[in-house]
């Protein structure tokens, strides 16, 4: 039996929610997570690794040993509907899609989420994946289609400048939270460095702002729990917190450098 979506829960309840990042494709990396108790979900940043279906599969499935935690994909914008699909099939109860620059990117998002009947005019058919093998009762299939999280990134220069466009279809269509995305934003102005800089709060308050007044809440990816404050003094009440390679890295780094100074004095 598939799993129950306890991220949609919380969303429909009105409740706060925290995940984090992996980018590692080993099912160890999504048991622990939901091992430790603390987190409503974890996001596969599939955009940024190498991967196949099978992967996928196999993630999910983890998660469900590790206290049924729930799973997102970030998938890359140029094949998003194939993976999207992919993912929901292997078990996953979220989707991340990249790239937003228009209410009709919001639309081509929405039917490769949404099942394929006429209440939610979606694109996603029955599939003999995971779902369907676990119940064949298309009714039962259909809940579970409605019930994936779906989120849009708010990363591009031109997206800023049709925010208000993009986020009244956004609920329109159902869209459950907003991400904003400082990186791309900065790249696709040919800004590179504004990521970094004071300037760039502007925005980025602008699309949380903008966000809640359109009743689509925004969610806001950080690296430490001191950076959360002024996020929630801000309005924000989703947060992804930590990415698995760069904490294995920095918790590595510490653990060598340490080693290497006790070694250097013998």
């Amino acid at each position: 039996m598939m799993m129950h979506n306890s991220l949609r829960d919380l969303l429909d309840e009105g409740k706060p929610t925290m995940g984090t990042h992996f980018m590692f494709v080993d099912g160890d990396v999504p048991e622990i997570i939901g091992d430790l108790g603390t987190f409503d979900y974890a996001e596969f940043v599939a955009e940024y690794t190498a991967f196949n279906m099978t992967d996928l599969y196999h993630l999910a499935r983890a998660a469900q040993c590790g206290n049924n935690l729930p799973l997102m994909i970030k998938p890359d914008q140029e094949s998003q509907g194939y993976w999207a699909q992919a993912a929901l099939g292997a078990g996953f109860k979220a989707v991340l899609f990249t790239d937003i620059r228009s209410p009709e990117d919001v639309d081509i998002c929405h039917r490769q989420l949404r099942p394929d009947t006429p209440e939610h005019g979606g694109h996603m058919g029955v599939k003999l994946r995971r779902p369907a093998l676990a119940s064949y009762d298309t009714g039962f299939y259909g809940k579970d289609l409605e019930s994936a999280v779906f989120c849009i990134m708010i990363e591009k220069n031109v997206a800023v400048d049709n925010l208000d466009a993009i986020l009244e279809r956004a609920k329109e269509k159902g869209v459950d939270m907003t991400q904003w995305g400082p990186a791309d934003f900065s790249f696709s102005r040919g800004e590179p460095k504004l990521q970094g800089s004071k300037e760039i709060r502007k925005f980025e308050e602008l699309v949380i702002a903008k966000s809640i007044e359109y009743g689509v809440p925004p969610r806001i990816e950080i690296g430490a729990v001191e950076q959360a404050q002024r996020y929630i003094d801000l309005g924000v009440r989703h947060f992804c917190i930590g990415w698995d390679r760069f904490i294995f890295r920095q918790a590595l780094g510490g653990l060598g450098e340490g080693m290497r100074k006790l070694l250097d004095t013998i």
